[in-house]
């Protein structure tokens, strides 16, 4: 199989993650729950992954890292321990429903949206969210990479609009983490949600959020924390205030591996090798008669995503011929991605998403630009 998802999820981890978990599952206990060798251990594997993000992402101090199930947990944590009635929020056409069901269902509880549109590449105006930002604006939410176009956001520079306009800001780093450098101090970030089965290269089940020192989010849970028992409130302090129950202990200590060989391989050199992979796809099919490419490709500054049509054809329907006669994995339809769609012109439709790793080769990008070409032709 030639594996072209990994925007989905990275399939193909490295080796180190997959010790480092298989190593958990054989020795690690409940981190805070005892005192024993086994607990003990677990507590400095996952306070070691922390300490990993944390400088990943230069947040104020690893107790600022909060880990969770995915980034859509991350999301909900974030939008809905924030947002009160009467609060309005600023967000984009490019966003995932991840940040979007969360919005529609406080929109229902008394949050005002605007919603920022992009054009038909997938591009929005900086200019435009500035101008969105109201007297009642709580924060602006929004995507650092759409997962459908590969357009990549500037979150800096919003960071600074944000900054300037006293509101705060949360970024949705699902496709960028692992990719491009994000330092949340540089731009302003207040939370940052991330995921770690996708270009963090850590198993599915891990992601979190780095929350600003200061910045209080109500936890969306509550219950066993491992310290004080006898309170009927669940516990204040960071991190545990937004984790209650037992953490995906196995799962953090293959991110902690993860996150340790991505500083090792550098992610700039990981990223100069994916994006090589994209370019050469995309220059190999854009002119190919009947394919249609979506996104803004003027630009180097860009996830490595390529989503495209073959003429009129379901999305669906050339995402299973490239599968059953070529062995290429791609995802195919509507990704979780409605307004994005809606201003593709592509809702009927769908679009098929390839999407690469530095572990795909040459020879697997030229076999699916020649599939391309023979899909085409028929």
């Amino acid at each position: 199989m030639i594996y072209m998802d990994n925007a989905a999820t990275t399939m193909r981890k490295p080796e180190e993650v997959i010790t480092a978990v298989m190593n958990a599952m054989n020795s690690m206990g409940n981190a805070g729950r005892g005192a024993h060798a086994a607990s003990l251990s677990a507590s400095r594997v996952i306070y070691n992954a922390r300490e990993a993000l944390a400088r990943f992402f230069n947040a104020e101090s690893p107790k600022q890292i909060v880990f969770t199930n995915n980034s859509t947990e991350s999301l909900n944590i974030a939008i809905k321990g924030l947002l009160e009635p009467g609060d309005h929020v600023v967000t984009t056409m490019l966003e995932h429903n991840s940040v979007l069901r969360p919005l529609y269902e406080m929109e229902q509880k008394g949050v005002s949206l605007t919603i920022v549109k992009s054009d038909k590449q997938g591009r929005i105006s900086y200019e435009e969210v500035e101008e969105a930002v109201q007297e009642n604006t709580k924060a602006i939410i929004c995507t650092n990479g759409s997962n459908l176009t590969g357009n990549y956001v500037d979150v800096k520079r919003i960071g600074a609009i944000a900054k300037n306009k006293g509101v705060l800001f949360v970024v949705d780093a699902s496709q960028t983490a692992g990719v491009y450098p994000i330092d949340v101090q540089e731009m302003n970030i207040d939370v940052l949600c991330f995921t770690g089965h996708k270009s963090l290269l850590g198993p599915q089940g891990t992601g979190g959020l780095c929350v600003r020192e200061g910045l209080k989010l109500k936890p969306l849970k509550s219950g066993g924390s491992g310290v004080l028992t006898y309170s009927k409130e669940h516990p204040s302090d960071m991190p545990t205030a937004l984790e209650a129950g037992t953490l995906n202990g196995h799962g953090i200590a293959g991110l902690g591996a993860a996150i340790e060989y991505l500083e090792k391989e550098g992610i700039d050199n990981i990223r100069e090798k994916e994006l090589q992979h994209m370019w050469k796809f995309y220059h190999g099919v854009k002119e190919i008669p009947g394919v249609k490419v979506y996104g803004d490709f003027e630009t180097e500054l860009r996830c490595p995503i390529v989503t495209l049509n073959i003429g009129d054809y379901d999305s669906s329907e050339v995402s299973d011929e490239l599968l059953m006669t070529y062995g290429i994995s791609t995802r195919p339809g509507a990704h979780c991605a409605p307004l994005m769609h809606e201003a593709l012109g592509t809702v009927e439709q769908g679009a098929v998403r390839f999407s690469f790793s530095h572990y795909n080769t040459n020879e697997e990008i030229e076999a699916a630009i020649q599939a391309i070409k023979e899909l085409a032709e028929e």
